[in-house]
């Protein structure tokens, strides 16, 4: 059986047709309510949003793996984004993805065997003025220092 979104969200996604200019130029926000419904937007995802807004799935694909927003594959159910844009670089970014990647012992891109973290290098954050930038999950932190890093790994793989 194909996968399916739910009947709200083929009906949301039928009232942003009706609304916007092609039903091409809905598909991020039907990314984000796909991504509301399934953990990660796998090819049969992909294809349940293309044919919704009846284009290739290929297109469909493309965007979501263009955005960093969207997960492609299984994520842990902490998410550690950290910047390394040039703002972020300059003040350690690249430092703290080597000492996260030590941390949770996985690269960045990898998820840890116990599927509680996935490590994510982002190019921009848009807080430049608060390099380094860091995301967990939902919650922006800025500012970031190694030991910050340390702290806040903890809290999460405690479950703080």
């Amino acid at each position: 059986m194909a996968v399916q979104l739910s009947e709200a969200a083929q009906a949301r996604i039928e009232q942003l047709i009706e609304r916007y200019p092609t039903p091409r130029a809905v598909m991020l926000p039907a990314l984000h309510l796909a991504t509301q419904e399934f953990p990660y937007l796998d090819d049969e995802v992909c294809q349940a949003v293309a044919d919704l807004l009846q284009v290739p799935m290929v297109d469909v694909k493309g965007v979501a793996t263009f955005y960093t927003m969207f997960p492609t594959e299984p994520q842990g159910t902490c998410e550690v984004h950290i910047c390394f844009n040039l703002s972020c670089s300059l003040q350690g970014a690249r430092r703290l993805l080597r000492r996260a990647e030590r941390q949770l012992g996985i690269e960045v891109g990898q998820t840890t065997p116990d599927g509680r973290f996935t490590l994510r290098g982002v190019e921009c954050m848009a807080a430049c003025d608060r390099a380094p930038m860091m995301y967990l999950n939902d919650e922006l932190y800025g500012n970031v220092t190694e030991e910050k890093l340390d702290e806040l790994l903890h809290q999460k793989s405690s479950g703080e």
